[in-house]
């Protein structure tokens, strides 16, 4: 049974004296949208607090576009930080939206973002919080449609319980479609059901209850999922792609918040896609085609958005910022126009190569902090084997490009448990390293060799639905954890700093990853455990998820390190983002013998499948070339 829509913020209001931070839980920021009178309610919640969701571009994107809709009005609200969650419960508030204050669960429907795997336990919270039954079956005919989108529906097997729908791919035309259909089927007063047949209709949305899940000879011991018998579904879901960038708002980010939150900058995406294909990367395998925007509307929103909303950074955002075809262009033009006005223009993601570097110091102006690069690998055969296109001889250069031209300070990111990976290549990631560091040294002479510094992040393979490393297990956590110890003795010098990522949350993320729908009551039982907030590292309990697999009858290692068969139907198989799995497999085979593939937008067709099934063409603004 929905909550009545009407304003509770005053409850909300006599608890916040008692929280820290709580300025999260104030509406009405400069440029958040007023009007919300409309006929049809609409609310986006993102499974984190205020200062990590509000920055997230995608969920600007579909607050605007929905906004922007005829009868349709839009709302946000947040996960509560853990304080406010037990007063909340304590004193019989639920979960409300940002702008109205009105209770989440008198909303037509509820938007989860799927950020990360590791936010699953959250969406638990917030659905308990806002009084919505927790699966989709027990939902009453009038309660919230829920669905779910972002980077982390390609395997969305074990949360599917919970969503009604799911949204594949690109939101801002699909998601106001889904909300006209919920809204065209509630005024005809047609069954939840029906509803639910409805929104399956459209482009790139996976209904979950219109599919059983079989386990046979052709599966995995997670199963496979079939259209019910009787039900007019698609056998694969084909993702939503928009087909031109140039078409979509190039400035979604309009809400000034109340507090630093982190990306605590304007941003601006540049591109969407990215082909280098690295045999690891999910997000270059499933946001295929590339689509870049032009410099000219890249450069207009900037200048506009900083007017409208006062920040003193810009960052140009995508997979692959300085593969954008007028990447140049796009700098120099905004340099002309801000040098006088203190504003510093970020790239996130530079190439390893002294093109890269150029257009970091172009971004960068006369600031020279940390540069970052991505080997990912410590040896050039394994390199290889992932497809990163990167030699030696291009981390050297741009090594030494970045020195001369005024940085002090390098961070270099790798990957262990890679396919293949042996001891020796693991032993190369502190001589890069330390090759790097010798190189600033040598160039930057006497005095300043004092200030040159490494710093070296290694994070843990989590192999990922509809990558060539699909198939994959992750090294098993005794093993990680001896290859952590065999790079930091390899160290010798205090002048590089290696960190590296926890490797029980990596395993975590990796069984979430790996699990088909039977992975909802392990992620229930962690839940009811106390677990919440697993991606933040001082509430993560690894304790909490073992127990929670001990009373399932489930083993963590097991389930993250066993590899895949090649030919059998994965849990995920009935969704595709176009890459067909005929490639994934030959990109799996080619790993194994240490083939490399080029990118398509540089070449030739390399064969994926995404275009002509999706009909969608790459879209570049001008002429790429290969560095």
């Amino acid at each position: 049974m929905r909550l009545e829509r009407r304003d509770r913020f005053s409850e909300l209001e006599a608890l916040l004296w008692s929280v820290e931070k709580p300025v999260r839980y104030l509406d009405h920021e400069w440029g958040a949208c007023a009007d919300q009178e409309g006929p049809f309610h609409v609310c986006l919640l993102y499974p984190d607090v205020y200062e990590v969701g509000q920055p997230n571009l995608g969920l600007s994107i579909l607050y605007g576009a929905v906004n922007a809709a005829e009868g349709l009005s839009c709302e946000r609200s947040y996960l509560p930080w853990t304080d406010l969650i037990d007063l909340m419960r304590a004193n019989d508030v639920p979960l409300l939206s940002l702008e109205t204050s009105s209770p989440v669960a008198s909303f037509d429907v509820v938007g989860f973002t799927l950020a990360h795997e590791l936010a699953c336990t959250n969406i638990l919270e917030a659905l308990d919080l806002a009084r919505i039954p927790l699966r989709s079956c027990e939902r009453a005919e009038d309660d919230a449609i829920v669905v779910a989108g972002g980077p982390s529906v390609w395997n969305c097997e074990p949360v599917a319980p919970v969503f009604d729908a799911i949204l594949l791919g690109d939101g801002e035309e699909a998601l106001v479609e889904m909300c006209r259909v919920v809204r065209e089927g509630r005024a005809a007063r047609r069954c939840r059901r029906d509803i639910l047949r409805a929104l399956a209709r459209v482009q790139g949305v996976y209904v979950p209850a219109l599919y059983d899940v079989v386990v046979d000879e052709r599966s995995t011991r997670w199963g496979r999922a079939v259209p019910r018998p009787g039900e007019d579904v698609p056998h694969i879901v084909l993702k939503r792609s928009l087909a031109r960038l140039d078409r979509s708002d190039p400035l979604p980010q309009k809400i000034v918040p109340y507090l630093p939150v982190v990306q605590d900058r304007l941003a601006i995406e540049v591109l969407r896609g990215c082909c280098r294909g690295c045999r690891f990367c999910q997000a270059g395998m499933t946001y295929r085609p590339v689509r870049e925007r032009p410099a000219k509307q890249v450069v207009a929103a900037a200048c506009d958005g900083l007017t409208k909303l006062g920040h003193d950074e810009v960052s140009l955002t995508s997979l692959s910022t300085t593969d954008h075809s007028q990447c140049a262009a796009i700098l120099h033009e905004l340099n002309a126009v801000l040098r006088e006005r203190g504003v510093r223009v970020s790239i996130p993601s530079q190439r390893l190569d002294s093109f890269g570097v150029d257009m970091a110091a172009e971004g960068a102006g006369s600031k020279r902090g940390g540069l970052t690069f991505a080997p990912e690998a410590g040896s050039q055969r394994l390199r290889d084997v992932i497809n990163k296109n990167v030699t030696d001889e291009d981390i050297d250069a741009a090594a030494a490009n970045a020195f001369r031209v005024g940085w002090r300070r390098m961070k270099l990111y790798f990957m262990m448990g890679l396919p293949t990976e042996t001891d020796e290549d693991v032993l190369g990631i502190a001589r890069t390293a330390a090759r790097v560091l010798e190189l600033g040294r040598s160039l930057v002479g006497r005095a300043g060799r004092s200030k040159v510094s490494v710093s070296v992040s290694v994070a843990v393979l989590v192999p990922k639905a509809h990558t060539p490393f699909q198939w994959a297990g992750q090294l098993p956590l005794a093993q990680l954890r001896r290859r952590q110890e065999l790079l930091l003795a390899a160290n010798r010098d205090r002048a590089v700093k290696i960190s590296y990522h926890d490797a029980e949350v990596s395993q975590v993320e990796a069984v979430l990853s790996r699990m088909g729908r039977q992975g909802f009551e392990l992620i229930l039982e962690a839940w009811r455990r106390g677990c919440r907030f697993d991606a933040w590292m001082d509430q993560f309990c690894y304790e909490g998820w073992v127990a929670a697999a001990g009373a399932c009858g489930l083993d963590l290692d097991e389930i993250a390190s066993t590899p895949l068969p090649v030919d059998a139907s994965l849990p995920w198989d009935h969704t595709s983002p176009g890459v067909s799995k005929g490639y994934l497999q030959s990109e799996w085979r080619r790993a194994q013998e240490g083939l490399t593939t080029p990118d398509c937008t540089m070449t030739a067709c390399t064969g994926c499948g995404v275009c002509p099934v999706l009909g969608v063409d790459h879209a570049l603004a001008g002429e790429r070339h290969a560095q």
